[in-house]
């Protein structure tokens, strides 16, 4: 590797070498060089065998420079060691080895003693270094200084000093990171004759010096004025404490200096300025009247400037040629008209220009004399043909010098970047403003008119913004742009100067001149605007002027007749920033959905992060690029965001279709995707007005995540509620009715069957994927019907109410001392035989602590379904605002009332508690106290057993129930407790049987023992309420009250009844006919069995 450098940095020193002595020998520093026997140019010399001490010492001698003696010398010397020559001083021997030391110190020696003895350099030749870039041009000349009369002057190094100054200038450039701009190349056609830029510059340059000698300004320098001059880099680096460079007026007031900023501006030396104004000066001799900047300026200076005027003739070769290339680029390859008759006198004029460059290969003498001649024959071509009419009528030009404006604008290109500081190419320089007013003198010659230098110089300041981007290089662009007349701001001739003016570029149509330089404008601005999420990413200050950039030519291009043919409707500006929106909306997308597509997603579905990532990128487009679009298009943000949600969409669909399960995937894409429509469809309505955003949204081809969401979740639920049945019914079929605890007295299989829907809500309310109410719904049915079912298997063994009822004895009339079976009247009466008492037995009936954890069981149910519900509305009202819906009607819990969604198991629930209840009593009075209430009271007699002796095993009854079932249950429990017993004392005054007779007299009886069973439960305030109990003991009241009344009465009664219940009404005394038939049956009274007996035919009591 260190070979390799090594090798490298010797073939760096060699090329150095060469180009070093080619410039020493071809410029003015040798007096004349004398060619080695067999060489006829430089060309021919092998300048790596030429010495370069002496060489050196032949041009500070300024002495005849004999190649082959240099030649000679360097053989003669190259064994000797190397030597770095001090001028005048003599010779050192280096005591290090280069190859190992490195290069020699970069700073100036220490001075040394000039020895009087004179120098004899002999020395290899050594590599040579580049200079330091502060060492200033006096150190650089005093180094080749000699003790001799004759001195190195600034007139004889002139072109190598000002190379030295443009090295030196580069270290002091500003260190600005320059960025490509060739896709701003202007659309014009190229140069068959190939001339470079720095042919251009150059011709640029003359053109400006004749149009200021048209003004009188045009002065030669005296050699004693220019030595006084500093250095044009002690110029160029001369900057005042503001740090602005030194304005050249300080030495030169008025255009002379002017110029001379000029000339330092467009980097040309002082040799060719001083030659350029000599000639032109020169070319006015003899033409009295005539004004300079009406000549054929490059045929003018081919005739006034001879080959003697430049130190080598390579130099005088290239000017020689520029000029040529000029004059048939400027008179013949661009014509804006035709050439008509003169059109064989521009072969006639080429040929010339061959034969001109021909001459300087032909002896001196033949040479000199055909270029004499062809130039005389030159004038009198060149000269018709420039004058040849043209735009003169339009423009005002005298002189048709470059007929074409193609040249023109090329050199008028040149002239404008010197307003450019040679330090920093983003800034202007000071002299701006001078340099400009200056460059109008050149517009007669070029052709130029006010659009068109408004046009070349925002297409210059534009390009320079793209080189450096400096902002305020853009503003001065964007008001360049603005100063662009309209069409109709244009005047006749301007606009029929500019429709003249085309060009034809290969791989483009035929273009205008507007077209030309502001196309690769728009083009630049449309593809920065066309992906303004990555050039603009730093900020949106610099895109609200490229956008103001785009919009300004787009409306000069429009204008167009060319631009109007291409495009047949021409859009607007809003249909373009679209154009920007998508374009840059879908590059961004590409670039996201790369960067996701390469990210790790084992632990999240790549779509997830495409949805996050293009959330984050909606943000910042509605932050920061959207206020700026939204100027020229007031729906930038719909645009944006929708075309997102489309891009998105497509990914997304394919993916949602396969969705057959709610896997982990699907729980992670499903909320993403509906959070970032979501968004979307926020900064949609954020954007525009409330009516406009619904339209704007129903729009949206919708994915449609919580349908498919709902689907998937249906089918979750389905299944969970499917296990939660299994579940219940698994848990009655175990159930056993024990109480868990003496505090919890209640049945286990409650809480297991809470416990199940409780982790199913959990795990519903888990899911994070978008869901309706449908599925909340669905979820709230199943739980109402799990409960239902639960609540309807407890009571499921419970017996019928009729099934614990003895059968109600057949209705027989009074017989004293024996009571005899009778028919009963066919139309009142069932005749079926009584079943018999030991019907109960048979069946099986549950313990009343068994019905009390029943009843607790299904009170824990309903009370806990209560706190269920209110958990459940809870987190779907939480659930719900989180997402926060943009979208409306779509949920539909709003016109469901919250309290109403377990109603089916509520009312379950209930009627399994009342039925239990109706069970417990019913079992309690007509089977566990049957014998002492049913069979055996008030027989034989009233007043010989009495209510008072049921209170007792009442209450033993009573406090059974009270100890098991919860507090809250007590009243409803001890109500049933209530109806039984007064529906089995109905049972004993109504339906007592032959064994039981009454007397009006007994009523009073009656009523007592009724109080006292009222009593028992009001239990002094601690029982039933009062008004509860008078409320359910007043049916029996009643009954007792009508057994208070005579037999005629009741009979008389019992009559009307008939007929008044065929009406719909009652008797008078309040009573039904079958009420005052049982109670006729059971009185103890002959008028009331004859009575039954011929009315009813009811049979007497058997004996």
């Amino acid at each position: 590797m260190d070979e390799e450098n090594a090798l490298e940095l010797l073939q760096r020193y060699r090329r150095d070498r060469r180009v070093l002595l080619d410039f020493i020998l071809s410029g003015s520093l040798i007096k004349k060089v004398v060619m080695p026997p067999g060489a006829v140019t430089l060309d021919d010399v092998d300048l790596d065998q030429v010495s370069v001490d002496y060489v050196l010492n032949c041009a500070k001698r300024s002495s005849l420079l004999e190649l082959s003696e240099a030649i000679r010398d360097y053989h003669d010397h190259t064994g000797l060691p190397q030597m770095s020559d001090t001028g005048s001083v003599g010779e050192f021997y280096l005591t290090t080895d280069p190859e190992t030391s490195g290069s020699p110190p970069r700073r100036t020696p220490p001075p040394v003693p000039v020895s009087t003895v004179p120098p004899v350099a002999v020395s290899t030749p050594t590599p040579v270094f580049a200079p330091s870039p502060v060492v200033s041009n006096l150190s650089r000349s005093e180094s080749f200084d000699s003790t001799q009369e004759k001195e190195l002057t600034v007139d004889d190094i002139d072109d190598f000093e000002d190379d030295d100054d443009s090295a030196a200038l580069e270290g002091f450039r500003s260190k600005r990171t320059l960025n490509d701009a060739s896709d701003l190349a202007v659309k014009l056609p190229s140069f068959s004759t190939g001339l470079t830029d720095d042919d251009l510059r150059e011709t640029a340059y003359e053109i400006l010096l004749a149009c200021a000698g048209a003004t009188g300004g045009l002065i030669v320098p005296s050699k004693e004025k220019k030595k006084e001059k500093r250095s044009s880099l002690i110029r160029k680096l001369g900057r005042s404490k503001t740090g602005s460079v030194v304005s050249q007026s300080q030495s030169a007031p008025g255009l002379v200096g002017l110029l001379e900023t000029m000339r330092v501006q467009m980097e040309i030396s002082e040799v060719m300025d001083i030659r350029t104004r000599q000639g032109l000066l020169n070319a006015l001799v003899g033409k009295v009247g005539k004004r300079m900047d009406t000549l054929l300026i490059p045929l003018e200076l081919l005739c006034c400037i001879s080959r003697s005027e430049f130190s080598d003739k390579k130099a005088f070769i290239r000017w020689q040629k520029r000029q040529l290339k000029v004059l048939e680029e400027g008179l013949v390859n661009h014509p804006a008209v035709g050439f008509g008759e003169s059109g064989r006198k521009t072969n006639e004029l080429r040929i010339l220009l061959a034969k001109i460059e021909e001459s300087e290969f032909l002896p001196s003498s033949n040479g000199e004399l055909q270029r004499t001649e062809c130039l005389r024959s030159l004038r009198e071509i060149a000269i018709p043909l420039a004058e040849r009419p043209a735009r003169g009528d339009l423009t005002g030009e005298i002189c048709h010098w470059a007929d074409g404006y193609h040249f023109n604008v090329r050199l008028y290109e040149k002239l404008l970047l010197s307003v450019f500081d040679m330090l920093d190419e983003g800034k202007l320089t000071e002299e701006v403003e001078e340099i400009l007013e200056l460059l109008k003198s050149t517009w007669r010659v070029l052709g130029i008119t006010e659009t068109i230098h408004h046009t070349c110089y925002a297409w210059i300041l534009f390009r320079q913004y793209v080189i450096t981007s400096e902002l305020g290089l853009l503003l001065h662009a964007i008001e360049q742009l603005k100063k662009i007349p309209l069409m109709e701001q244009r005047g006749q001739h301007e606009r029929l100067n500019l429709k003249s003016l085309h060009s034809k570029v290969e791989g483009e149509h035929d273009m205008s001149f507007l077209q030309s330089f502001l196309t690769p404008i728009q083009r630049w601005a449309d593809k920065q605007l066309g992906d303004y999420h990555l050039q603009f990413n730093e900020g949106p200050t610099i895109m609200e002027k490229i956008v103001a950039v785009a919009m300004i030519t787009r409306r000069l291009l429009l204008e167009e007749p060319e631009t109007q043919t291409m495009h047949s409707l021409p859009i607007s500006d809003r249909d373009q920033i679209e154009i920007y929106i998508s374009s840059s909306i879908k590059n961004a997308f590409a670039r996201t959905l790369q960067v996701v597509e390469r990210a790790d997603v084992s632990h999240e579905h790549h779509l997830t992060l495409l949805a996050e990532e293009l959330k984050k990128l909606l943000k910042k487009d509605s932050g920061t690029f959207m206020p700026i679009l939204s100027q020229r298009h007031p729906q930038a943000t719909v645009v944006s965001a929708s075309l997102v949600h489309k891009l998105y969409g497509h990914r997304l669909k394919p993916f949602v279709d396969g969705a057959e399960h709610l896997t982990e995937d699907v729980i992670s894409v499903f909320p993403e995707a509906e959070s970032l429509e979501q968004f979307i469809m926020a900064l949609i309505t954020s954007s525009c007005q409330e009516e406009n955003a619904e339209i704007l949204c129903k729009k949206l081809n919708l994915y449609e995540i919580e349908e498919k969401s709902g689907t998937l979740v249906l089918r979750w639920v389905n299944s969970q509620l499917g296990r939660i049945l299994g579940w219940v019914e698994r848990a009655i079929q175990q159930e056993n009715w024990d109480p868990i605890s003496p505090q919890q007295r209640h049945a286990s299989s409650i809480v297991e069957v809470y416990r199940i829907v409780e982790e199913t809500v959990d795990q519903f309310f888990a899911l994070k994927v978008p869901m309706r109410f449908t599925e909340l719904n669905c979820l709230f049915r199943g739980i109402d019907n799990a409960l239902q079912v639960y609540a309807n298997n407890a009571v499921n063994d419970l017996a019928s109410k009729e099934d614990l009822t003895p059968p109600v004895p057949i209705l027989t009339r009074y017989k004293k001392e024996v009571g005899i079976k009778a028919f009963v009247k066919k139309e009142l009466f069932d005749a079926r035989m009584p079943e018999e008492p030991t019907r109960t037995n048979e069946i099986s009936v549950l313990a009343t602590s068994t019905l009390c954890v029943q009843l607790n069981t299904l009170y824990y149910a309903i009370s806990h379904l209560n706190k269920l519900e209110d958990s459940i509305w809870e987190r779907w009202t939480s659930k719900r605002s989180q997402e926060k819906l943009i979208k409306k009607s779509l949920d539909k819990s709003k016109s469901f009332p919250q309290k109403d969604t377990f109603d089916g198991s509520r009312k379950a629930i209930n009627a399994a508690m009342d039925r239990i209840c109706e069970y417990a009593g019913t079992k309690i009075i007509f089977r566990d106290l049957r014998v002492p209430f049913i069979d055996n009271l008030y027989k034989p007699s009233v007043s010989a057993s009495r209510m008072d002796a049921l209170i007792e095993p009442l209450d033993m009854e009573l406090s059974q129930l009270c100890d098991i079932v919860v507090e809250p249950l007590r009243d409803r429990i001890v109500t049933s407790l209530l109806q039984a017993s007064l529906d089995g004392l109905l049972r004993v005054i109504l339906d007592g049987g032959p064994s039981r007779v009454f007397f009006p007299g007994d009523a009073k009886l009656l009523e007592e023992d009724l109080d006292v069973l009222k009593e028992f439960f009001i239990s002094g305030g601690d029982g039933l309420p009062r008004g509860v109990v008078e409320n359910q003991i007043a049916r029996v009241r009643h009954v007792i009250k009508l057994h208070g009344y005579e037999t005629r009465e009741l009979i008389e009664d019992l009559k009307s009844a008939s007929g008044m219940e065929m009406q719909g009404g009652k008797s008078k005394l309040g009573a039904d006919s079958k009420t005052l038939l049982r109670i006729l049956c059971h009185r103890s009274d002959s008028e009331a069995s004859l009575f039954l007996k011929k009315q009813y035919k009811i049979p007497k009591s058997s004996a």
